[in-house]
């Protein structure tokens, strides 16, 4: 077992850190102790930090401190102490709180009533966001921390969150956007039987190269414009007023939303989305050579020559052999072109959904762990978790912007001067 005068040492400060950690550390391999659970070493050193934190906010409290003769006499004093376990980060936590002979004094740091401090919460909440059940947490909390936590607990830590979901859904947002990419993932929602429905998010980039989820909607079969005009209603009335280009996978009834939303926007058809479709529609053993042919159509340097490259397709060998893929493309062109008109910096962030590709993929992983959900605010909930992970300030990357998005954004300020310089 860890040596609790050693903790007690480390958060007293009559030692320096390193010689306490190497001293607790050396005594932790001598007797086998785990770091964590009952007499662990992270646990121990816990118990100290805050009782000692606990004793700090009694002193302040009575207006003095442990032993000072100012506690003699008829004023309120100290009364022992009362045990309490709390629920942490390094698993349960045995502390004996100090009470006092008034009995007013309420800690901040663990109140009255909680049995489990907010990073507790916050662990929970994190692995929600990863996709795991409640039985896959319980068990998780057990093995890792050797904590029992009741199903009921965690539904009511994840439950909490749906009060942040909402307003997250509804703050305002910038008026102008460069690039607003939309796409979707599919869920197993159980409404009577388990039916897979679309999740749509919208993934704004702002002028500083920040990615931002501007929110996310179930979806329903058959969805059109009026679906979209919903969706782009709203983005609109929590203050978009103007996007640059809106690069989605060719979703119906999208492209004539945005232009009746915003009429100088730009519509981008993901062009990797057009030439996976076109894959498959074609034999595997074509590939090699349908690829580099698509290829020359969308790395065109200009919109006629884009044109010419196609024609030359549709006249090709494959061409004659595909005519699905050629109607594909035709059928796709008003949407697939347009970025043909930019610099390449810019075409380079427009063609393809794929720019945020490391966020769709986090957000599936969080739904593909749970199989299906009980509701579509369940299925939210998970999403906006994994989101807010995503995008958390702490994370690595979070204040990270790759040097083409560097590029790029210098050409939207260039190519659409008279719009972005209203923000």
């Amino acid at each position: 077992m860890a040596d609790k005068s050693e903790a007690a040492a480390f958060v007293a400060g009559d030692k320096t850190v390193d010689e306490v950690v190497e001293r607790l550390l050396e005594k932790a391999d001598a007797s086998g102790a785990a770091l964590l659970g009952e007499g662990g070493l992270l646990t121990e050193i816990t118990k100290a930090v805050l009782e000692r934190a606990l004793e700090a906010e009694m002193s302040e409290h009575l207006g003095y401190e442990r032993g000072d003769l100012a506690g003699h006499g008829p004023g309120n004093s100290r009364n022992g102490t009362s045990p309490k376990t709390v629920l942490t980060d390094v698993g349960a936590v045995n502390l004996a709180v100090p009470r006092d002979r008034n009995g007013d004094f309420e800690p901040r740091l663990v109140p009255k009533n909680a049995r489990r401090l907010a990073g507790f919460n916050d662990r929970i909440l994190s692995l929600y966001a990863r996709g795991m059940s409640v039985r896959d947490i319980r068990s998780h909390l057990a093995q890792i921390y050797g904590v029992e936590v009741s199903p009921d607990l965690i539904s009511k830590v994840t439950e909490a969150v749906i009060d942040e979901l909402v307003t997250w859904q509804n703050r305002p947002l910038d008026a102008v956007w460069p690039i607003i990419y939309i796409d979707a993932l599919w869920v197993k929602i159980r409404l009577g039987s388990v039916t897979s429905k679309p999740v749509y998010l919208a993934v704004g980039v702002d002028m500083d190269g920040r990615k931002d989820v501007l929110g996310l909607w179930v979806g329903s079969e058959g969805e059109g414009a009026t679906t979209w005009m919903a969706v782009l209603s709203e983005l609109r009335n929590r203050g978009v007023e103007d996007v640059c280009n809106v690069v989605c996978d060719g979703l119906k009834g999208l492209p004539d939303a945005v232009t009746a939303t915003w009429p100088k926007a730009t519509v981008q058809t993901c062009v990797i989305h057009l030439t996976r479709a076109s894959l498959r529609l074609s034999s595997v053993r074509d590939h090699p050579k349908l690829v580099p042919a698509l290829k020359a159509i969308y790395t065109a340097p200009t919109e006629a020559a884009a044109e010419q490259a196609l024609d030359a397709f549709e006249v090709s060998e494959l061409g004659e052999r595909y005519p699905a893929v050629v109607r594909t493309w035709r059928s796709a062109r008003p949407e697939f072109t347009p970025y043909l008109t930019f610099p390449p910096a810019i075409r380079t962030v427009v063609y393809s959904t794929n720019m945020v590709a490391s966020m769709n993929a986090r957000l599936r992983k969080a739904t593909r762990n749970r199989g299906h959900f009980p509701s579509e605010q369940a299925a939210l909930k998970v999403l906006y978790l994994a989101v807010r992970e995503q995008i958390n300030p702490k994370a690595r990357d979070a204040n990270h912007v790759a040097a083409h998005w560097k590029e790029a954004l210098n050409q939207f300020s260039l190519f659409f001067e008279d719009r972005l310089s209203i923000q």
